[in-house]
């Protein structure tokens, strides 16, 4: 069976669990795995999953004149084999119509990835279509490999539409995660190149919660309703919008806000908050391990998240929190942005808003707040539908094939 080589933007990384849970699985059905990354961590934490990894990790350097030994070591060795040139001549072409440092710090990591990958790597797997994938594709043109890719949001909302057709037309198959993200590549895709495969939720990560022992409806000081938010503090989770619309609640409900997530508009936000007399009511958690977020997944009555499309055009594709708040039953609030309405049927499975709209946002949590009942029926709708259609095994089961492994899991299937 081939050694695969996944290729990522930063490892171990706590925004990305998915991605590790995937790795994980796979390397439980067999695949033997080397694991590369542009980027060193940047985060303590580390979630349980990530102990539970036997891959090493490559670390290429995030910034070429940090290890420029490693650079030029990787340039004498390959630049006169007929792979490095056509490589050079893709990466040329690609510079003439993206000419920034990051295109040419893409290209040194290829060289110095296609010099130190072992010669048992037979193929390159890389989550997300912009950077990674490029240095992917221009390090697996040097080396002669097959290579495959994972596109999830940013990467596919993101990236030019050259770069998206020649990448999908480059590489040997491609998956992503949302039926709108399908859709989006497919029409710039060879035919049946790009398939949808659901990250889904792992049932033994995300049990069922206990049942929940008191059902508050906001009128008790004492007993606030307990609103979460997971997701990093970057424009497109529209976390200003869900502060503007608590500030638009009603003086006389009692709830309170717990976010979780880091990311570079956190002080800013901190501040919108505080200016907008909310701060003794919201408490800000920076990114946590998976124990502690399921922990307030079932500390919380009702689960939003205010998504929207960024002014770059970053958007989320179908939030991975929100499959986990909804496998807790959680009510959820969230908007028709990107592919949540893929999970969230409005006002069966949840309540969806129009983005940026902080009057109707408001007038959806109160609504929640004041209804304990409506909560737990839209959260139980939303915990079924979870596990209908949103099985973390069903995904590795179409994963699978597509690496030379089993279908299914033959040890759980005994």
């Amino acid at each position: 069976m081939a050694r695969v080589a996944v290729v990522l933007k930063g490892y171990p990384r706590l925004s990305e669990t998915f991605i590790a849970q995937e790795i994980r699985a796979l390397e439980a059905r067999g695949l033997d795995t080397l694991i590369v990354s542009l980027r060193h961590p940047t985060e303590r934490a580390r979630h349980p999953v990530h102990g539970e990894i036997r891959a090493s990790v490559l670390y290429l350097p995030e910034y070429l004149y940090q290890e420029p030994g490693r650079v030029l070591c990787a340039y004498a060795a390959l630049r006169r084999t007929p792979g490095y040139a056509a490589a050079r001549a893709l990466w040329l072409c690609d510079l003439r119509r993206d000419p920034t440092p990051n295109r040419g710090r893409r290209f040194g990591q290829a060289l110095v990835l296609a010099h130190e990958l072992p010669a048992t790597i037979q193929h390159l797997h890389v989550h997300f279509l912009h950077t990674p994938a490029s240095v992917a594709r221009y390090a697996a043109r040097i080396r002669g490999l097959t290579w495959s890719v994972s596109a999830h949001a940013k990467d596919i909302w993101t990236t030019p539409d050259w770069e998206i057709r020649e990448k999908l037309a480059a590489c040997a198959w491609a998956v992503t995660c949302t039926a709108a993200g399908q859709a989006h590549l497919a029409a710039r895709a060879p035919v049946g190149r790009v398939a949808l495969v659901h990250h889904g939720i792992d049932a033994g990560r995300f049990p069922p919660p206990p049942l929940r022992q008191s059902r508050p409806d906001g009128r008790d000081p004492a007993q606030p309703v307990v609103i979460l938010s997971v997701g990093r503090a970057v424009e497109k989770k529209g976390t200003a919008d869900l502060l503007a619309a608590l500030a638009r609640l009603p003086a006389n409900l009692a709830w309170r806000l717990v976010h979780i997530g880091g990311g570079p508009l956190l002080s800013s936000l901190r501040r919108r908050a505080a200016d907008l007399g909310l701060a003794d009511r919201i408490t800000w958690m920076s990114a946590r391990p998976q124990g502690e977020v399921l922990a307030a997944y079932r500390a919380a009555d009702v689960f939003a998240l205010a998504s929207r499309i960024a002014r770059d055009g970053d958007r989320d594709g179908l939030p991975n929190v929100l499959v986990e708040a909804a496998s807790q039953g959680l009510a959820c609030v969230a908007t028709w942005a990107g592919a949540i309405p893929e999970l969230i049927e409005d006002g069966r499975s949840g309540l969806l808003v129009k983005p940026g709209d902080a009057d109707a946002l408001a007038q959806a949590l109160a609504a929640l707040i004041r209804d304990p009942a409506r909560r737990r029926a839209l959260g139980a709708a939303a915990a079924a539908r979870v596990g209908r259609d949103f099985a973390f095994a069903a995904g590795i089961d179409r994963l699978a094939p597509r690496f030379g492994l089993p279908a299914c899991d033959r040890r759980a299937a005994e």
